[in-house]
């Protein structure tokens, strides 16, 4: 056995033997590894790869999250190329199903196993970036030997959880390079650049499911584009990402159960049927530009009717 290996396994075996799962949240992920899916950190899985007509299915499963996705992996990848690193990601069972990645750099990639098809759940590969995102449902940074099995651990991976329009954890994002001199606090920066791409293709993924709502972000919330809310022409919130799900404390199909949005965000609102008929005038003439005449025709009424209306509402 190589003396690599051998190491590995050492510190893996002394690290659950001391009891360190409680406070680490490696070690836990270790424990999980070894425990709970009978992994053995100095062997690789078998059949780790899917079938063309598996993952056919699966990559069918994932276009529109993929197709919301793509951009902003390329511009990742742009700014993290550099560093030897692809970026990819994988359905909610740990599967990467789109790959951005430098053509000379593949071959080790492939030679690590991390590729389009293949099985990087916890329970296929012990813990990494894509399976122990997944499992823990927050970013994460596995670096190198933090990996279970020794054949990851040249490998430093960031990754961060991608939920859909209803809150759903259905996608993780991953950036991994197998370049020996990425230090742990380069890979913190590069994990927060992963994060913040997440968040984007949640808000994209968003926008995509609620074309026509109006999208207000959630004030006094420090997660810069993913609490939105999408809101119906009647004030209605309709929809929620997670993150504004989480702090507003929503739940349930809200398209099906809609919300005020005066009531959630504590806004002043109209609540009396005179109130709606004074908004409606009031946009038409600030769309007129203050023109009775031209809000009177844009209404279908007349300029008599109008000022009448006018009148009553002060």
């Amino acid at each position: 056995m190589q003396r690599p290996i051998r190491r590995h396994e050492d510190a893996v075996v002394a690290a659950l033997a001391g009891g360190k799962a409680a406070r680490s949240s490696i070690v836990a992920s270790w424990a999980r590894s070894m425990n709970v899916h009978g992994l053995d950190p100095t062997r690789r899985p078998r059949d780790e790869r899917m079938t063309e007509e598996e993952f056919a299915a699966v990559r069918e499963r994932m276009e529109p999250v993929a197709l919301a996705a793509r951009p902003t992996m390329e511009r990742l990848f742009q700014a993290v190329g550099a560093f030897g690193a692809s970026v990819i990601l994988a359905n909610s069972d740990g599967i990467p199903v789109e790959r951005l990645g430098k053509s000379s750099e593949d071959r080790d990639f492939a030679a690590a196993g991390l590729w389009i098809g293949t099985r990087w759940s916890e329970a296929a590969a012990g813990t990494n970036g894509i399976g122990t995102g997944l499992a823990e449902g927050r970013p994460v940074v596995i670096h190198r030997d933090q990996h279970f099995l020794a054949a990851n651990i040249g490998l430093t991976c960031a990754s961060a959880p991608v939920h859909d329009a209803v809150g759903e954890l259905v996608a993780v994002l991953d950036v991994s390079t197998v370049r020996a001199d990425l230090g742990e606090a380069l890979a913190g920066l590069v994990s927060h650049s992963v994060t913040e791409a997440a968040r984007k293709i949640e808000a994209d993924i968003f926008h995509r499911h609620f074309p026509r709502a109006r999208m207000v972000l959630v004030p006094g919330l420090d997660r810069g584009l993913g609490a939105l809310l999408a809101v119906d022409a009647d004030e209605l919130v309709i929809g929620a990402t997670r993150a504004a799900r989480q702090h507003l404390d929503l739940s349930g199909d809200l398209a099906s159960n809609p919300v005020p949005v005066a009531d959630l965000l504590a806004l002043d609102s109209h609540d009396r049927p005179q109130d709606g008929e004074r908004a409606v005038i009031a946009r038409a003439l600030a769309r007129a530009g203050g023109n009775v005449t031209a809000a009177a025709r844009a209404l279908g009424v007349s300029r008599a009717t109008l000022h009448r209306k006018l009148g009553r509402s002060g």
